[in-house]
């Protein structure tokens, strides 16, 4: 079982209804109006609803920033790659995170994910912050809306996805090309690397292309979080231009 806290994080899983939750736990008094949302639609759905002080909130999150709510869950489903890869557009948009260790740059980047329309997420089974209560507080429900694969080995599965036609970009400081003259309307797969080390050489190598953030400042690293999302939503921004000079082609055509 697992442990959500926090108002849009377990609000979401409510909506979501991709896992059975075992009880939501409010906290006694409680009239904020986001709660009383939450109660109600908890009720709805038949999962028992329990009032305890807030010390015992406090205690159940590990004294996480819970906002007055928790819920007891089954854990965050994940899939198999193949099953994750059978199930994709004509043009994936997809990330691969090798060796994020820090749960809430994680939680960060699966938020992201969820933003910017990434269709799956490619995470490692070792070497890599699990699907935790911070990650999914951090990540703000977007548990309940990614499709997530673990994978034994990075390298292999970015091999699997050449195979399905995938275009494998890595994400790096001090790579020649920036990362807005990568063509990002091709079926792709983009992989950030750890917060200190950044890609693994072997995950480097098998990249198609690497790519980074101009930083001309005296600073000349972002957070691998924020480094994704500028990317992703570049990729986004590309993805929209294309959706638009298709309708209007359509539209002209008529």
């Amino acid at each position: 079982m697992q442990i959500i806290f926090g108002i849009h994080p377990v609000l979401e899983c409510l909506k979501a209804k991709t896992r059975p939750i075992e009880r939501l736990v409010v906290v006694q008094g409680a009239s904020n109006r986001s709660l009383q949302e939450i109660i109600e639609l908890a009720r709805q759905r038949g999962v028992p609803v329990r009032f305890e002080p807030k010390a015992g909130l406090d205690r159940q999150s590990g004294s996480g920033t819970h906002q007055g709510v928790l819920a007891v869950c089954a854990s965050s489903a994940t899939l198999d790659l193949e099953d994750l890869l059978d199930g994709l557009s004509a043009s994936p948009l997809l990330v691969a995170l090798d060796s994020i260790e820090d749960p809430r740059n994680l939680g960060a980047i699966l938020r992201t994910c969820a933003a910017s329309g990434v269709e799956g997420v490619l995470l490692p089974k070792n070497h890599s912050a699990g699907l935790s209560e911070t990650v999914a507080k951090t990540a703000a429900g977007a548990l309940e809306r990614l499709k997530i694969a673990r994978v034994t080995n990075l390298v292999s599965a970015m091999k699997t996805m050449k195979e399905k036609g995938i275009w494998i970009a890595g994400v790096e400081t001090g790579q020649a090309k920036p990362y807005y003259e990568l063509d990002c309307t091709m079926p792709l797969a983009l992989v950030v690397g750890n917060e200190d080390s950044g890609l693994r050489r072997l995950v480097r190598e098998t990249c198609d292309f690497l790519i980074s953030i101009p930083t001309p400042g005296p600073i000349h690293s972002l957070n691998v979080s924020v480094a994704a999302g500028i990317v992703l939503f570049e990729a986004l921004r590309q993805r929209r231009g294309l959706d638009t000079k298709s309708a209007e082609t359509k539209t002209k055509s008529t």
